[in-house]
């Protein structure tokens, strides 16, 4: 997306941006982004998805309205966000090692291959299942490759894979679908006592194999809470197995929204958007048209899950009556709408200059976004899980 001209009315142009504040408008961007993955972060720490779901349906929870709000505001945002702040930083990498005459495919290689060594070590050492190093180190060497297609092409990205994830998604639905209509069928036809034919057999049996794989059970996250509220090793164990299944059967998966949003972070940053130099009629322009189009449909796509699925049982019966979850292309566009007007706001504080303390707190955050990623692993795994503090799922019993 490209600066639009500036034709209606005259305006003061804004001050030439040095290369100094680009960089510290990127280290600032980065910092936000940073303590917002923290925020999205904190509730894998602290317990299993399926005991949030009072988050999400009953309204009398003020942890429904701090679910809503995180949801609405942060969720996917922040993450996006980070990807286009990693994408940018490719090109200042690249940027800046070239004036030093060095090689520099050789040193980002060997860059992006120690951030995946130490993204490893992240997940079975210090026992993050959430991890996002160890993909920014395998996406980073893919994204490198397109560091000189033009910009209009990098932002392409975005909306191809949405569109790419949405089709791919509806066929994993379906395939699941059919299989829960089959189960479905076989189970009745078992409640009233008649002979089941081989064909409903087997539905039961495939059901019941996905349902371990991919739907959790009440039970199962009982014991994975045990496991959690255990021993270091007892933790390790369970861990590391969730994220060897990450780095390897549903890597294939995740690297394409990652490298859609460090392509379009490069475009972003080749327009001047990341760094402060479009006008700041432009950037009020986007902000308002990032929310006032993805704050209607995030909201939208909230209430729509609050109102059909507010837990998984409820997810299972909509699935046996909605052949396409159309709700579901709502995401990617929604997300992107609003980190634009996220860093549009944010990149207008920091121009006027009324936030200067905040935003150099941010820029240290930024700085040093490595050592306070990891520090933030440590400090919550010490907190909620079992070796630790032993808050996973607050002191309450699991019930």
């Amino acid at each position: 997306m490209q600066a639009p001209p500036v034709v209606d009315a005259p305006v003061v142009a804004a001050a030439p941006v040095s290369e100094s504040q680009r960089n510290r408008l990127i280290d600032a961007l980065r910092g936000v982004a940073l303590l917002g993955i923290l925020l999205m972060n904190i509730p894998g720490f602290a317990m299993p998805n399926l005991f949030s779901e009072s988050f999400r349906n009953d309204p009398t929870n003020v942890n429904f309205w701090v679910n809503a709000v995180v949801t609405v505001v942060f969720e996917g945002k922040m993450r996006a966000l980070f990807g286009m702040i990693f994408g940018a930083g490719v090109v200042l990498f690249v940027c800046k090692k070239e004036r030093t005459g060095k090689s520099v495919t050789g040193l980002f290689y060997r860059r992006m291959f120690w951030l995946a060594v130490f993204g490893l070590i992240h997940a079975h050492l210090i026992l993050w299942v959430g991890d996002i190093l160890y993909l920014y180190g395998v996406c980073g060497m893919i994204v490198y490759l397109f560091r000189n297609v033009r910009p209009v092409y990098l932002a392409l990205g975005v909306p191809l894979v949405a569109v790419f994830d949405f089709g791919a998604g509806t066929l994993f639905y379906q395939h699941v679908r059919s299989q829960r209509l089959a189960y479905v069928e076989a189970r009745d036809a078992e409640a009233a006592n008649r002979p089941l034919s081989a064909a409903q057999t087997e539905a039961l049996a495939q059901w019941r194999e996905l349902e371990q794989t991919f739907i959790p059970n009440r039970e199962e996250a009982r014991e994975n809470t045990r496991k959690m509220k255990s021993d270091y090793a007892t933790v390790a164990a369970y861990v590391r197995r969730l994220a060897l299944k990450i780095e390897t059967v549903f890597l294939p998966l995740m690297v394409w929204d990652s490298i859609a949003l460090m392509l379009l972070g490069i475009a972003l940053y080749r327009w001047g958007f990341l760094t402060g130099e479009w006008s700041n009629r432009a950037y009020l322009r986007t902000l308002l048209i990032g929310y006032g189009t993805g704050l209607p449909l995030v909201t939208f796509s909230f209430y729509h899950g609050y109102v059909t699925a507010p837990d998984h049982e409820a997810s299972l019966r909509r699935m046996e009556l909605v052949a396409v979850d159309w709700v579901g292309l709502i995401y990617p566009f929604q997300r992107i709408l609003l980190v634009l007007a996220h860093v549009s706001a944010l990149v207008l504080l920091y121009k006027s200059g009324r936030a200067a303390r905040l935003f150099r707190r941010l820029e240290a955050v930024g700085q040093m976004a490595f050592t306070n990623y990891i520090t933030h692993s440590v400090l919550c795994t010490l907190i909620f899980f079992g070796y630790g503090l032993n808050y996973y799922l607050g002191k309450q019993d699991c019930h």
